[in-house]
């Protein structure tokens, strides 16, 4: 089965071979081409989750105390790291979206995860009678309402950050929690949720156990609710907000970006959900302007080899002999979600693999030229693009070869913005043991 795949798709010998490398996305199309009326989510869909979120504000604030000076909204600081940008060569803007430290999850997973948690408290509210649409939604704080939440179960399986993200934000809505683990999940994360009374289930396997799991044992509860990290369109949704929230952001800076000024996002990526719905939503405000890549490590390809393929989540990096295990906790997938990588045929532009020990450097080099502390998962963007400006090698040459094509006149016009996905949560005994890796 292996000889036959390589041969029909000799590009995965160098992913197979567990070389860093660039995989350029032949499926990749322009907005000029009528891509979004064939795509099933359109700027009204982002804009309603957008709105659920100002909905739930007043409640937020009132949970979480550490956002009542954004009134209630979670969003994370778009800082520009131009020692970093120094320390790496690199002649061109760099930003760092920092929902390393979004507030209550400390990750981007505090997009999608507590958006569905807020989507099905809502739904069960509006249901039953709690509250109307237009009404102030700290209603729901009322003890009536959180011991009718109480009645039901969410569960979702996670390696780890989404797990944080469901967990710590539906138990504190009155929800009962239990969060299915792989055995990629970091002990802080698991004793983190249990402080917090949700009920933590471990298991040997990797993240599609985990999240198998976890959806048959709701299956059979009709109090219980799956939140599907493989196919879930409110996850979706809830990360496609980020590029609302992004373009705000970039507008407040004086960052242009058009054909002229075109921007390169990378976003490390696992089973596809976080990265594929900010790319949906960041493709879908700047179009052609936006160049999208996503990161994974050289041992979990998961998504790179869906996408090659066309087998999307029917393969699995196991059955090209890929083993699985990185200390990437948070990308250490080896099924992507068919849903995401289907959607993400037309719209990004390619994806990147790096090594494991490249992570902990950069960690480290971050910490010294800027001050911000991140976690292993999150540095993968660096070291991508680190690899992608080095002109002289296979990569690099890929790369110039891609800006070329797709008609930048200058390397120089780019601004790039690494996606760093998580970091704050990670307790100072563990950050100061990666530092010193």
């Amino acid at each position: 089965m292996l000889n036959s795949i390589i041969a029909q798709h000799p590009e995965l010998t160098e992913i197979i071979n567990l070389e860093p490398t660039l995989w350029l996305n032949p499926k990749l199309q322009s907005d000029t081409q009528n891509l979004w009326t064939r795509l099933p989510y359109q700027l009204e869909d982002i804009q309603a989750a957008n709105a659920r979120l100002e909905r739930f504000a007043p409640l937020i604030a009132h949970y979480f105390p550490e956002t009542k000076q954004q009134d209630g909204i979670i969003e994370s600081e778009l800082r520009r790291i131009d020692r970093f940008a120094r320390a790496i060569q690199l002649n061109a803007p760099l930003y760092l979206k920092m929902d390393s430290h979004l507030a209550v999850a400390g990750s981007i997973k505090a997009r999608g995860g507590i958006y569905e948690v807020l989507y099905f408290a809502e739904q069960l509210a509006l249901e039953a009678g709690f509250i109307q649409p237009q009404d102030n939604y700290i209603a729901l704080t009322k003890p009536e309402v959180r011991q009718y939440f109480h009645r039901y179960t969410l569960q979702v399986g996670s390696t780890g950050n989404l797990g944080l993200s469901i967990g710590i934000s539906a138990a504190s809505l009155g929800f009962k929690v239990i969060v299915h683990m792989s055995r990629d999940a970091q002990a802080w994360k698991k004793d983190l949720l249990r402080s917090k009374g949700v009920q933590v289930e471990e298991y040997d396997g990797d993240f599609s156990l985990a999240v198998e799991t976890g959806r048959k044992a709701a299956e059979t509860d009709p109090y219980s609710y799956f939140i599907d990290d493989e196919q879930s369109v409110q996850l979706f949704m809830g990360y496609a907000v980020a590029a609302l929230r992004l373009q705000k952001q970039l507008e407040a800076q004086a960052v242009p970006v058009d054909i002229e000024h075109p921007l390169f996002v990378y976003l490390p990526c696992g089973v596809g959900g976080s990265p594929g719905g900010v790319a949906y939503g960041l493709k879908r405000l700047f179009g052609d302007a936006c160049h999208i890549f996503f990161i994974e490590p050289t041992h979990a390809p998961s998504m790179l080899i869906g996408m090659i393929t066309e087998q999307y989540g029917n393969i699995s990096v196991q059955d090209v002999g890929i083993d699985g295990r990185t200390e990437a906790d948070g990308l250490a997938v080896g099924r992507p979600s068919s849903f995401i990588g289907q959607l993400m045929d037309p719209l990004i532009a390619g994806i990147v693999t790096v090594e494991d020990a490249t992570l902990f450097d950069d960690m480290k080099l971050l910490n010294q030229t800027e001050s911000i502390q991140i976690e292993p998962s999150a540095c993968s963007t660096f070291a991508a693009i680190d690899q992608l400006h080095q002109v002289d090698s296979k990569i690099g040459q890929r790369m110039q070869h891609y800006i070329q094509q797709a008609g930048i006149a200058s390397p120089q016009s780019i601004t790039h913005l690494c996606w760093a996905t998580g970091g704050a949560l990670v307790p100072q005994e563990v950050m100061k043991a990666y530092l010193s890796r």
